[in-house]
């Protein structure tokens, strides 16, 4: 059968038309398919990841094997202080430091709650009133510990707040060996975190806090390293020096 020009360069016309009308609904399912996968995977690894954190925290106090150096308490839950105040007193550590005190408290103040306890806080308790939240904790907690030399230290706050505690810790003091010491309240010992609306919001808040930590600890230490081989390579005097350097990094 013959093809006349017209119908052939018709045809040849509808040709694309067909061919970039079909690709286009590909296109539109694949960036969905994409789309889901940004939005489901990150979800599951926070649902994943909030399990993980929800079995690390600690359900009961622990009885501590060995004693420190020294002890921290962060502050901002109940009981925290005296039970870091009774650990100083049994002597499981020679000194404490109580971080995030309000500028206003004196330790007058904090005699007057705890008066069996009078002699000890007058000799072997420091307070911070610098740190606001729990990196400045941690931070004012390094410069305490470097200022007395010590090599092991007890953490005492509550358990929900412990892992973002010991992380911020262990970033500031890596060579410090930090004993955990959580606080548990009787409300927490003996209910479950799923049946108070109250305590359920306060896991995920304290959760969030815990990756966005673990997130900035992470920059912060890909910075610090990076500043660090800038330095190495600007000292090296010429391109023999920088091969060494680099062979050493490698192996």
């Amino acid at each position: 059968m013959l093809v006349t020009g017209s119908e052939s360069k018709q045809g040849n016309g509808r040709s694309p038309q067909l061919g970039s009308g079909s690709s286009r609904p590909l296109v539109l399912r694949l960036v969905r398919r994409l789309g889901l996968i940004f939005i489901v995977l990150p979800l599951t690894l926070l649902v994943i990841g909030f399990a993980w954190f929800i079995w690390y925290v600690p359900a009961n106090e622990v009885k501590l094997n060995s004693n420190a150096d020294g002890i921290v308490v962060l502050t901002g839950g109940a009981s925290r202080i005296t039970d870091a105040v009774e650990l100083l007193s049994s002597g499981r550590g020679q000194r404490l430091l109580i971080t995030g005190v309000h500028r206003t408290t004196s330790q007058r103040e904090i005699s007057r709650l705890l008066p069996e306890h009078d002699k000890i806080l007058s000799c072997c308790v420091d307070l911070d009133r610098s740190a606001v939240n729990t990196e400045g904790n941690a931070t004012e907690t390094r410069r305490w510990v470097k200022d007395r030399g010590f090599r092991s230290l007890i953490v005492v706050t509550s358990n929900y707040h412990m892992p973002r505690a010991m992380a911020e810790l262990a970033h500031q003091l890596p060579d410090v060996v930090l004993i955990p010491y959580p606080v548990v309240t009787e409300k927490q010992r003996t209910d479950t975190w799923w049946s108070s609306e109250a305590t359920a919001r306060l896991l995920i808040s304290e959760y969030l806090k815990y990756v966005l930590a673990q997130f900035r600890m992470r920059f912060d230490s890909s910075a610090v390293a990076g500043g660090a081989m800038s330095r190495l390579y600007s000292s090296a005097k010429n391109s023999r020096e920088i091969i060494v350097l680099a062979s050493c990094i490698v192996s």
